[in-house]
């Protein structure tokens, strides 16, 4: 074992910024273990770059099955490389976001059949990820972490580990499931609270209330308000998949987080809302529907579990012709600029709300003919598109 060496097992949008970063510090000699071909200065598809390691970071995804049931098979089989190569006083710790229990029950059972002893002969570690893809402010390098480990002495040096790259607080949790557990309640929160304003945009369409007055109103209340924002649906990598992970451990403890699947029940429901909005102003047979954002985040390319490929999913079923338009994902498009897009529609969705759709004016619609505007993310401007004659919904908007 080499000290101060590093290698990142998986080479994605977690790993390769997290890998960029730790080099950047000279204490370290940092390689990379992808499938793929990466470009990284030491990344290398041979799985013995591992090989004296002192630290090994594994950064591979935790998808959900169709089923939604947690597809662990990506991260089974990182462990299982690790194992084949792993030695004794090496520091394997999972960044992948897994449900309570897995790295003891899962990882833990894998790394042993090299027939080295976990908490003894090396050490297990998590350290959840946090990463904001598109964020000017909040990075790799200065969101906090938790980490636990099987062992007191074992988590010390992993935190140690991480703070001397990390610009911010390092938090030791008591065991492994605990820091676990905190990474899939974070985002179970958010897909909680963003399930409440998008059951409220359904109830107070039909009410008649305009929902984004009511929060901006319950914004000004300076304790006991948190605002979440409703929308045409929940994506990426974190919210829509994290839920299930404590669904399904839960479940095989013997509990059932009613709540959190109702909360996902809501959530998955709201790309075909959207589309019932337009159904109800026009007939979808024949109609041309220009579909502004396919990624699942504003000014990013991922299109991870984005509400985009429901939507038009039901459109095409229903008869629409969907013309898609996205300037971070230009092989997907339909027409090769957002003005031929419009010329060739009658009606707009919009899906995600990249800067370059602030040109969506009314003026520029008005130009182009569009008669309906479906606002999935109320980003555009109501008034101005409704005062130009062009019908507006927007997400109890």
């Amino acid at each position: 074992m080499i000290k101060n060496k590093v290698t990142i097992i998986g080479l994605g949008y977690v790993g390769l910024p997290l890998a960029e970063l730790i080099a950047k510090n000279e204490l370290y000699d940092v390689h990379g273990f992808d499938l793929e071909k990466i470009d990284f200065p030491q990344a290398s598809t041979d799985p013995t770059t591992i090989n004296e390691s002192e630290y090994i970071i594994v950064c591979v995804p935790t998808p959900v099955k169709d089923d939604k049931e947690p597809n662990l098979a990506p991260l089974e089989s990182a462990c299982k490389t690790v194992a084949a190569q792993l030695e004794k006083g090496q520091k394997i710790i999972i960044e992948s976001t897994v449900n309570p229990g897995i790295c003891e029950e899962v990882v833990l059972p894998i790394l042993e059949e090299s027939g080295l002893k976990g908490g003894t002969d090396f050490e297990l570690s998590h350290c959840p990820e946090r990463i904001n893809p598109g964020d000017p402010k909040w990075n790799v390098s200065n969101i906090p972490r938790n980490i636990g480990s099987l062992s007191k002495e074992g988590n010390k040096v992993v935190a140690d580990f991480y703070r001397s790259f990390v610009e911010a607080e390092i938090t030791e949790m008591s065991c492994l499931k605990v820091a676990e557990a905190t990474k899939v309640i974070e985002n179970t929160f958010r897909d909680i609270n963003i399930a409440y304003v998008n059951e409220l945009a359904k109830s107070f369409d039909i009410m008649g209330i305009d929902l984004l007055e009511v929060i901006e109103g319950a914004s000004n209340k300076p304790f006991s308000f948190m605002p979440h924002f409703p929308g045409c649906g929940v994506g990426g990598h974190c919210i829509p998949v994290d839920p299930y992970y404590l669904i399904n451990r839960a479940k095989q403890a013997g509990f059932d987080h009613s709540f959190l699947k109702k909360a996902r029940e809501i959530n998955n429901s709201m790309p075909a809302y959207t589309v019932e909005l337009l159904s109800k102003i026009k007939d979808l047979k024949d109609l041309n529907v220009a579909l502004f954002g396919i990624s699942y985040k504003a000014n990013v390319a991922d299109l991870r579990e984005s509400p985009a490929h429901e939507i038009i999913k039901i459109l095409e079923e229903k008869g629409a012709h969907v013309h898609k338009f996205d300037p971070h994902v230009p092989e997907q498009n339909e027409h090769p600029t957002l003005e031929e897009t419009l010329d060739a529609s009658d009606a707009v969705i919009l899906c995600t709300f990249h800067d370059e759709f602030a040109a969506l004016s009314a003026e520029l619609l008005v130009k182009h003919g569009i008669k309906i505007v479906i606002d999935g993310r109320n980003c555009l401007n109501k008034e101005a598109i409704t005062e130009a004659g062009i019908i507006y919904k927007g997400i109890g908007h």
